[in-house]
């Protein structure tokens, strides 16, 4: 439904059924006496006049309500806010719990259409149909479409949370099937691997078993050729990325010495002139001659909401709020949901206990035909409120400024950038040798390999956590393919293939590193079984993804998925070349002259060197140069990988669609010492009280206004 153009609400008779509900018609003017929602509450007794210049002051650079600004800032309540509105739109406020609309009403409108303008329609009235909101702007900017839908209406309020639950409680089946089918079909996987398919995969791998015994020499060749090939290709791929890591690094030094210089020539400028104070420290005035490029400002931040899919989070749940709350954002303008599964009692149970703030609700996602994360967020997406939509996983840290970074970025780039990744580290990489070996591993795909997909124009396989989308944009794609494990980069491959661009921003997101070997498999598996789902299902059409993508971007895809399946599928073919160097007989050592056994040794050693580069660069970036020492042993480190290969094969013919889950909390960044320094924002000192006092209503007969209901999540909150 798009905006509407606000429209004049006035009073009319009301029927004696629906006491002061007022009636709304889309041909008169709009009413210019109408109390101001901050008067009310002074003139309430429950809102002090220095707090309301102080919320005043924030709304005029904040995206975000007045009531919203006081709830967060808690300077008053929901029952407050509701009292108030009333008083202000001359409408009553209703209990939709007590009182559960009609369905045939939500289905007129659409339950998707009622989460996202808090427009929840509850009865008919004889010839009127009662209309209930939480945002009374946008009831009356969207009138004349609410009147073309269902005749003529009246405005009656309800909290927001309590909309959300009443409609989710009714139309539960219709949103959960709309999550697990957001994504057009030619472009999910839900109905891609059939049984059908299932049996064909499985007869090819027959197929290729009884190659191996009837032409084992031959088949051995092909595919150690194969292995080879992607083997140069991808060290190619690295060998440029750290290239133009190492150019942007110089870069970097190049510009601090040139500001360097230019704050020493302006000191010195500063003592020539008689009476001049000294200078500043160079150390302390370089951030701010840094600070001085040009920016574009931001006239009022926009709302922010963040996803944060939890499940079976025991350990991890109780550390969850502590982390947020450091955020520096304004809260007033967070919207972060816990998306929870029903099913998951240990993670309702651990937030039953855990005190929530108002800027933070929980989202309980009901069963459906899949249990997986990206369906768990697209059911959650239907509730955010926010202009930007981000992704943390239960474990992260996010530095404090995160969300500023994000916001400034987004004002900065064209709409055609809808999507910013963020840098992923550990604060538990110095648990054991699995852990650093991780923590090195994410240290260069995100400080070199992933930058350098982007200098190359090519499609940037998206992180599962630490990204923000325009919500225009995500709504656009379809948000996630809730049957693909690997949703991350399947969104990253739609994004690029409907015109928009991903870039990097420069902020990390701290999280807990998979430091037994057994869980890293797993998780392992499961994101190559997604990276073969995302390559099979993009390849159902070749000649579109061809004109989709165009000729270098369509090459980069086949390299980044098809060559990094096949690197791990196919590793022990180049892992037999040891049998030769240790004297051993080779089944290619007859056909192989000694020039091309030499040749394979150098390409090999080539290949280990620039994985050492890489990873050294890597470090370095993410300024953890004691990790340095490890990179050699990625060598050791990545043959976990194929083991992860062969799971993830047989899950896609057995269980393609099974969610391995990886358990976090084993480590707290609270009790670690490379946990980052992260300052914590103060707490404001506790509201005062108003004094009550005796006004003069505004005029007579004042709309009788119901209790405000107890508030919320838009899902039952686990008791």
């Amino acid at each position: 439904m798009s905006p509407l153009p606000k429209r004049r609400i006035t009073d009319a008779a009301p029927s004696p059924a629906d006491g002061a509900l007022r009636l709304v018609t889309p041909e008169r003017p709009v009413e210019t006496d109408r109390p101001r929602l901050g008067t009310i509450l002074t003139e309430m007794g429950v809102l002090s006049p220095a707090d309301l210049l102080k919320g005043l002051a924030m709304q005029a650079r904040e995206d975000a309500r007045l009531g919203e600004i006081l709830i967060a800032q808690g300077m008053i309540t929901h029952a407050e806010l509701m009292a108030a509105l009333s008083t202000q739109w001359r409408a009553r406020v209703v209990d939709v719990g007590f009182e559960p609309p009609d369905p045939r009403l939500i289905d007129m409108l659409g339950p998707a259409n009622c989460l996202r303008d808090a427009l929840l329609p509850w009865r008919r009235l004889g010839s009127l149909t009662v209309i209930v909101t939480s945002r009374p702007h946008l009831f009356a900017r969207n009138v004349e479409a609410l009147t073309e839908i269902f005749g003529p209406v009246v405005m009656a309020l309800a909290q927001e949370t309590d909309i959300y639950q009443a409609v989710q409680e009714i139309r539960a089946k219709a949103l959960v099937k709309r999550a697990e089918t957001r994504v057009d079909a030619p472009m999910s996987c839900r109905d891609f691997v059939s049984r059908r398919k299932q049996c064909l995969l499985f007869a090819l791998c027959l197929a290729g078993l009884l190659a191996v015994i009837a032409a084992p020499r031959l088949t051995f060749a092909l595919l150690t050729g194969w292995a080879v090939l992607t083997l140069v290709l991808l060290m190619g791929l690295k060998a440029v990325a750290t290239g133009l890591a190492w150019h942007r690094l110089r870069a970097e030094r190049r510009a601090r010495t040139r500001a360097a210089q230019m704050l020493e020539a302006e000191a010195q400028a500063r003592m020539a002139k008689p009476g001049s104070r000294d200078p500043v420290p160079l150390a302390s005035a370089l951030p701010a001659f840094n600070s001085r490029r040009a920016r574009p400002a931001i006239a009022r931040l926009p709302v922010v909401s963040v996803l944060v899919p939890l499940f079976r989070e025991e350990h991890i749940a109780s550390h969850l709020i502590q982390r947020l709350s450091r955020l520096t954002y304004p809260k007033e303008l967070l919207d972060v949901c816990l998306v929870m599964e029903s099913t998951d009692d240990t993670t309702r149970l651990t937030l039953s206990r855990t005190p929530l703030p108002p800027w933070i609700r929980v989202i309980i996602v009901p069963r459906g035909a899949v249990q997986t994360k990206p369906r768990a967020l697209n059911y959650a997406l239907e509730f955010t409120r926010g202009s930007i939509v981000g992704v943390w996983d239960a474990e992260d840290a996010p530095e404090p400024e995160q969300i500023h970074k994000v916001v400034q970025r987004f004002h900065e780039r064209p709409a055609e950038v809808a999507c910013l990744q963020g840098a992923l580290d550990f604060y538990n990489a110095g648990t054991n040798w699995l852990s650093r070996c991780f923590a090195v591993e994410y240290a260069s795909w995100f400080r070199v390999v992933l930058p350098g997909l982007a200098r190359l124009g090519w499609p940037v396989p998206l992180g599962g956590t630490t990204l923000f989308f325009r919500r225009e944009a995500l709504d656009q794609i379809g948000g996630w393919d809730a049957h693909n494990v690997t949703e991350d980069a399947d969104l990253g491959m739609r994004l690029v293939r409907l015109g928009y661009r991903t870039e990097l921003i420069e902020s990390t997101t701290f999280e807990e590193a998979n430091c037994r070997a057994l869980p890293w498999v797993k998780q392992r598996s499961r994101w190559l079984k997604g990276y073969a789902l995302t390559w099979a299902v993009h390849m159902r059409r070749p000649a579109r993804l061809w004109r989709d993508l165009g000729a270098w971007r369509f090459a980069g895809f086949q390299l980044l998925f098809l060559g990094t399946l096949s690197q791990f599928i196919l590793a022990p073919f180049l892992w037999s070349f040891w049998l030769i160097v240790l004297g051993l007989w080779h089944p290619l050592a007859a056909w192989l002259p000694g020039w091309a056994i030499w040749t394979l040794a150098g390409t090999f050693f080539a290949s280990e060197l620039v994985t050492i580069a890489t990873g050294l660069m890597g470090t370095r970036l993410a300024g953890h140069k004691w990790l340095a020492k490890w990179v050699p042993t990625l060598h050791l480190y990545y043959p976990l990988g194929s083991l992860a290969s062969y799971k993830a094969l047989w899950e896609i013919v057995t269980n393609p669609f099974y969610w391995d889950k990886t358990t976090h909390g084993l480590h707290n960044p609270e009790d670690e010492v490379l946990t980052p320094v992260i300052v914590v924002e103060p707490r404001s000192a506790p509201r005062q009280p108003v004094k009550p006092r005796r006004v003069t209503p505004r005029r007579t007969g004042p709309a009788p206004v119901s209790p405000g209901p107890k508030p919320v999540s838009p899902a039952p909150r686990p008791a």
